[in-house]
Parts: structure tokens; C-alpha cells; sequence
């Protein structure tokens, strides 16, 4: 996580030794699906790869360290295994061009690759209520959305485009104008602003779910979650929400301002538990399919 993810490190620190060892090992094998796909010399060993974790996942004694010790915390903290499954899904999704037709499509990937985790999390974390999954879910797809909307440029070229095509065509550009970097770059800032406006209502509905957290561990959640969130705010705030001057990077000073807004957080009465949040649950989490099967 030092090398790979220097945010979520920053707020591991916060927890409980014992959930800051099981996180990492959730990251480790979300690592490695990560990196079966992106690291592989070809399409077919990347296919080839993902396949074999998929079959390792189903198998009672996996062969991949990783998978084993993966499954050994998910046995014990009772995660559905349907969530790695999601999770190497969506990863499979990015192997080749990445054009996505509209929000449903947009907030299903977003919950494959990163809602997932919050979902693994909430094991490792010891959050048992199944109420508290949409809450997770959001948290994971509102980051994902900022780094969507932080990473457009290096996305492009991959060859992929993660913003929504009917957003584009809303705008009068379309996923190609991005490929070939001549897009119209204040009407994408329009674009990606909008994408942002999503992001932070999911962060908001994440955030009464809070109270579900156990305290300790809760106060690294809301740490992580300004920190990530504070990505979006800089790309606005110093780049007019434009995403073609390339990757977006928090200061260290700012860093430490968003943990600070973390540990403020961590008092409002919601996010205690003594009241209860009055926000609905996002439209947009109808496109994920696990909610679904267990509302």
C-alpha cells in the first residue's frame, strides 16, 4: 500500500491492528487482479490469468497465496464470494477498448472494480448488517468516480473512456474527441463537473452509513474518504474541472487539511449514530445487481 496506494495507507494507520493487516491482505489480492490484466504481456494471458483466478476463487484450496489468504479472511468475516467475482468481472471489462453507453453501465463498472471493496471491507471492518452494503457500495463507487474523472487523459490513452457516451452526446462531444485529444475542453470540464456532482452525492449518502462502523475504524474511513474526495475538490478548484492537463495530485498540506476534515466528521451526530441520515439511497445503485438480490 506504500507504493500502490499512499491515501489508503495514510488512513490503514487509523485502524485496528488486527483490520489494518486483514485490509491489506484485501488489497494485496485486489492487487493481484489488478495486475494479472494490466501487467500481462497479451490480451490472451490476460484473459488466460483472470480465468485462473476466477477458477482459484471457486476452489476449496487455492494455489495463489494471495487467493488463499483472501479467502481465509472472507471465510472468516463472511464476504460473499459473488464480491471478488464481481470484482474480477470488472477488471475483465478493462482488457480491451473501454467505451461505456450511459449511467447504468457507468455505476455497474464502477461498482465491479471498486464498490466490491467496500463490500470486502465491511468484513474486514466487522460491519455484519446487510443495511449497511448500499453505504459501502457508494463509498467505493464515489471514489471511483474521482478517479475517473482524475485520470481521463492517461484513460485515453489505454484507449478507454469511462465517461458515460450520453453525457458526452448531452454535450455535443463524444468518446472519440477524447481519444484524439481535440475534444472541446471546457465542454468536457462541463462533463466531468457533472461527474463530480455524482461522486459527492455518493460520498454524502456514504457517509450516513458511517454509524454501522465500529468507532475506531470509522474515524480511517471518513479519513479516507476526504482524502480521496479531495482530488475532486482540486480538480476543481485548480483546474476548472478540465482533466486533459493530466493526473491531478493532492498536496501534502492538503492531505493533512482532509484528515483534519475527517476527524471533525467524525463528530456530527449522524455519523455517531445518534440520529439517523434523511438522504435516500442514490438512484443510480439500481444498477448494481447484488442489491437487488438481497433488498
Amino acid at each position: 500500500m506504500a507504493h500502490h496506494a499512499r491515501s489508503f495507507q495514510l488512513a490503514a494507520r487509523f485502524l485496528p491492528e488486527q483490520a489494518a493487516d486483514e485490509a491489506a491482505v484485501v488489497y494485496a489480492f485486489c492487487r493481484l487482479v489488478d495486475d494479472t490484466a494490466d501487467e500481462a504481456p497479451d490480451l490472451q494471458t490476460a484473459r488466460s490469468g483472470l480465468n485462473d483466478l476466477s477458477a482459484d476463487l471457486a476452489s476449496p484450496a487455492p494455489e495463489e497465496p494471495a487467493v488463499s489468504a483472501y479467502r481465509t479472511i472472507a471465510t472468516r468475516r463472511d464476504i460473499p464470494l459473488q464480491v471478488a467475482e464481481d470484482l474480477v468481472a470488472g477488471v475483465g471489462s478493462d482488457l480491451e477498448a473501454v467505451r461505456i453507453s450511459d449511467d447504468d453501465a457507468f455505476i455497474l463498472y464502477c461498482y465491479q472494480v471498486a464498490g466490491t471493496v467496500g463490500l470486502m471491507m465491511c468484513g474486514v471492518l466487522g460491519v455484519s448488517a446487510r443495511d449497511a452494503w448500499p453505504y459501502a457500495i457508494s463509498l467505493g463507487v464515489a471514489m471511483q468516480i474521482t478517479n475517473i474523472c482524475r485520470d481521463v487523459l492517461e484513460d485515453a490513452r489505454r484507449d478507454r473512456v469511462y465517461l458515460p457516451a450520453s453525457r458526452l452526446a448531452a454535450a455535443g462531444l463524444s468518446p472519440q474527441d477524447i481519444l484524439d485529444e481535440t475534444v472541446d475542453r471546457k465542454r468536457l470540464a462541463g462533463v466531468v463537473d457533472g461527474m463530480l456532482d455524482l461522486a459527492d452525492e455518493h460520498y454524502q449518502f456514504a457517509e450516513e452509513g458511517m454509524r454501522f462502523i465500529p468507532w475506531r475504524a470509522r474515524l480511517a474511513i471518513l479519513i479516507a474518504s476526504r482524502v480521496y474526495g479531495g482530488i475532486g475538490v482540486r480538480l476543481r478548484r485548480h483546474h476548472g474541472s478540465d482533466p486533459m492537463h493530466g493526473r491531478t495530485i493532492t498536496t501534502k498540506l492538503e492531505k493533512a487539511w482532509w484528515v483534519w476534515m475527517g476527524v471533525l466528521a467524525f463528530f456530527k451526530p449522524t455519523v455517531l449514530g445518534w440520529t439517523v441520515g434523511q438522504r435516500s439511497e442514490p438512484d443510480t445503485l439500481r444498477a448494481v445487481p447484488l442489491l437487488q438480490e438481497t433488498a
